[in-house]
């Protein structure tokens, strides 16, 4: 069936297919399975539970989540109500919620603090009490344990069922100019950046999505793996919504697990990055190990894995490349899928809209350059932020005047009408599928007595990319390495923590007109010589 005309927000986007096809599956978790029907009604009840929270339009609500069915009913909640979804990534610590949700303003924040797989309860353990101080609210999603940590214990806690039990919410603030969606990135500084989507930014390019990617054929079926906290998760899985068509959401980043749900599911649609794919190929056997999927868009984030894409081709998984960022929103871009694997291997792709444009700028002169030519790319199009929450000099020095998005990326035009993108231009690390800026870990390792500077690069391994550390220690204190690694452990996601700390007497430098410039490459050498 094809799709219906253009919806100018999500909730409208949502709410017209759940009158269309109100029995059709939405959501699959478990044994269980939200239809279109029951998913909208849970979400106009969960408007009214958090506006009896005082939430209302322009408001912040954080969704520090796994990929439960209650992720996506309450940004559908969000919706209606005109708030913002705020998306805390669930490997973030301590440090990190702690300034996510004070830093944007957050009313409530909504965490599963009884979830097996992540202790939450442990990382709230660890944030000051005055950190929450703003927070109206809890919404715990699942059972709250018998005993909970001082910095939520004061705070009003309200069960995600008894929001469900409210009346659903008779206004719709929902329209195409509410602020809707804010991501996290990494910025110039130590503390993230807010990337801030409206809601028709957010419909268009999903809807785009599912028909540059056939997601309306009949038997679409999507597993988002991906986490929703992400523009790559969230992004999948709303463009399979809005093409009418199931989402199996997938908590567990087991490779068993995610395994075992391919095989009883069968979806023909996969997204992840090539450590992900390597792993399911190494765990599961036979030649075609999974048939059902047409094609798997996949990132490139591990330089150990470069062959990956010929290694799927022999056993029947036909990858593409793609691009996407937070500022663009993901799945901005992708490969031909009926493409060789040399094209199919690559970053980058042909804009999923007809009104994304990309051109590439000489970084030095400013020059607009022609085809084969790398240089500074630049993204325009429909699916573009607003610009960074709270940040106006940010913004305005990501943004051209003429509309078009400064990525930071080197690239260069295809002549196909699409681009390929080779590298980060700057020193941003990506690790675990998310970029982060070193000085996120070099801050956290210096608030260390004994550490006089440091340096944070990331090297490739079997195991997938990983961070390396170089410290100057103070006069008279020996690193304590395992000190140091335990310090990052409390205050940073999993994937940030160092695997080495190094001790080294002067970073290596080179000399350049505003003085001497550390030589990263060199220090990434070093790191690999070192393991």
């Amino acid at each position: 069936m094809p799709l219906a005309k253009p919806a100018p927000d999500v909730w409208t986007l949502v709410a017209a297919i759940a009158e269309r096809t109100p029995a059709a599956p939405a959501i699959l978790h478990g044994e269980r399975t939200l239809s279109f029907a029951e998913l909208v009604e849970s979400a106009a009840s969960a408007a009214q539970g958090l506006a009896d929270l005082g939430v209302g339009p322009g408001d912040r609500v954080a969704l520090w989540l796994p990929n439960v069915p209650a992720y996506p009913i309450l940004y559908l909640a969000c919706v209606r109500l005109g708030a913002v979804a705020v998306a805390v990534n669930t490997r973030y610590r301590a440090v990190e919620v702690a300034d996510i949700v004070g830093r944007s303003g957050a009313k409530v924040l909504a965490c599963a603090p009884g979830f097996r797989r992540i202790d939450f309860l442990s990382i709230l353990a660890d944030i000051e009490p005055e950190a929450l101080d703003k927070l109206a609210a809890i919404v715990a999603v699942g059972e709250e344990p018998m005993s909970v940590p001082p910095a939520i214990e004061r705070l009003r806690r309200v069960s995600f069922e008894r929001l469900l039990s409210r009346p659903r919410l008779g206004v719709n603030h929902a329209k195409a100019s509410a602020p809707c969606n804010i991501f996290t990135t990494s910025g110039t500084t130590s503390a993230p950046k807010f990337v801030l989507h409206r809601q028709g930014a957010i419909a268009g390019h999903v809807q785009q999505v599912a028909r540059a990617f056939g997601f309306d054929a009949p038997d679409t079926l999507s597993l988002s793996i991906l986490p929703l906290c992400g523009v790559y998760g969230f992004n999948q899985t709303m463009a399979t919504l809005a093409a009418g068509k199931p989402c199996v959401m997938v908590e567990s980043y087991e490779i068993g697990e995610i395994a075992r749900l391919i095989a009883r599911h069968r979806p023909t649609t996969l997204f992840g990055s090539d450590d992900l794919f390597a792993r399911l190929l190494d765990a599961v056997a036979g030649d075609r190990p999974f048939p059902s999927v047409k094609w798997a868009g996949y990132a490139a984030f591990n330089a150990a894995l470069d062959d990956i894409v010929e290694t799927a081709e022999q056993r029947g998984l036909r990858l593409c490349g793609l691009y996407g960022m937070s500022e663009v929103q993901a799945l901005y871009a992708l490969q031909p899928i009926g493409a060789q694997v040399a094209r199919r291997k690559k970053g980058g792709g042909i804009p999923t809209s007809p009104l994304g444009h990309v051109r590439v700028r000489d970084p030095e002169t400013g020059e607009l350059l022609g085809i084969g030519q790398a240089g500074a790319l630049e993204c325009a199009g429909p699916s573009l932020m607003v610009g960074y929450y709270g940040n106006e000099k940010a913004t305005a020095e990501a943004m051209t005047s003429d509309g078009y998005v400064r990525t930071g990326d080197l690239a260069e035009l295809d002549g196909d009408g699409g681009f390929t993108f080779l590298s980060r231009m700057g020193d941003v690390l990506r690790l675990s599928g998310f970029l982060v800026n070193p000085l996120e870990i070099e801050a956290h390792l210096q608030k260390l007595p004994g550490i006089a500077g440091c340096q944070a690069i990331a090297v490739p391994r079997a195991d997938g990319v990983r961070v390396v550390a170089f410290v100057i220690p103070a006069p008279g204190g020996p690193l304590d390495e395992a000190a140091a690694i335990a310090h990052c452990k409390r205050g940073l996601a999993n994937y940030k923590v160092p695997m080495r700390i190094f001790a080294i007497d002067d970073f290596p430098t080179t000399p350049s007109p505003n003085g001497f410039k550390i030589q990263r490459a060199r220090l990434r050498d070093m790191a690999l010589e070192r393991l």
